[in-house]
């Protein structure tokens, strides 16, 4: 024979009697005076689940950013290839100006001659030159057009004569000299140009005088072409003589020097 408990909870006894689960009647607390508290479970008291965005657009900026990354890192891998492929060419290749030599001035005639009444002057000039023309370099090669020779005090205030030199190729490693170029002139001069070239053409050490050669040029190298540029040959330091007689004077071109006045870009180089 079993023992019977008897339940003191309210919680057993409901259950014990109707078998639900029912919470237990609100009870009162003395030290509330009495009233009531009622413990309810509202479950719309719990907050409420938001389920947070994707970020789809991050792998798109992370494609971007290293597209430009490895752009730059190609180009300027392409700059640093290029420059290194220029320098190594310079070195093996070592891009010169070509040189000119005035090797020799023979003045066949010059006659400044002057009107009965003072009232003009004529010049009259016939020069012999020879020119030669020097390639140093050994892959380059020049393309000259014709050259416009001109014959003009030191000063450039006065007009002696002018000529031409026919157009040549100057190839690596080569030399070309021309002869018999002939520069002349016959024309009138003024008052104040007579009166600045007769005390010259008087002097004993001669007189000064340069020679200018103008042209255009194209540079060869191998397959590459330049545009074709201006160039400029300048002879200065000639001492002129006036010759007595039908014999031609020789100037002196001992302290002459030409300087060629060049600037041509082919390809990265530019000399």
């Amino acid at each position: 024979m079993s023992d019977r408990v008897p339940s003191s909870s309210p919680t057993v006894a409901a259950t014990t009697k109707g078998g639900t689960d029912e919470p237990p009647p609100s009870t009162t607390s003395p030290a509330n005076g009495g009233a009531k508290k009622t413990h309810l479970y509202n479950p719309t008291s719990r907050p409420t689940y938001s389920p947070q965005p994707h970020h789809r657009n991050r792998p798109r900026r992370n494609y971007c950013c290293c597209f430009c990354c490895w752009t730059i890192l190609i180009i300027l891998i392409l700059i640093l290839l290029a420059a290194i492929t220029g320098t190594v060419l310079y070195v093996l290749y070592r891009p010169h100006r070509p040189s000119f030599t005035l090797a020799s001035v023979r003045i066949h005639r010059l006659n400044l001659t002057t009107s009965a009444d003072a009232a003009s002057s004529h010049l009259s000039t016939l020069f012999n030159l020879t020119i030669s023309s020097k390639n140093p370099n050994a892959y380059l090669s020049f393309s000259y057009d014709p050259f416009t020779v001109l014959c003009v005090s030191s000063d450039g205030d006065v007009f002696l004569g002018n000529g031409t030199l026919p157009a040549f190729f100057s190839g690596s490693k080569s030399e070309t000299t021309f002869r018999g170029v002939a520069v002349a002139t016959s024309s009138d001069v003024d008052a104040e140009t007579m009166n600045g070239l007769r005390p010259e053409l008087k002097k004993k050490k001669g007189f000064s005088l340069k020679v200018e050669m103008d042209t255009r040029v194209m540079v060869k190298m191998g397959s590459l072409k330049s545009k074709k540029v201006g160039i400029r040959v300048t002879c200065d330091g000639i001492k002129g003589i006036v010759p007595k007689g039908k014999s031609p004077a020789v100037a002196n071109v001992f302290g002459a020097k030409c300087e060629v006045d060049l600037r041509i870009k082919i390809w990265r180089w530019t000399f």
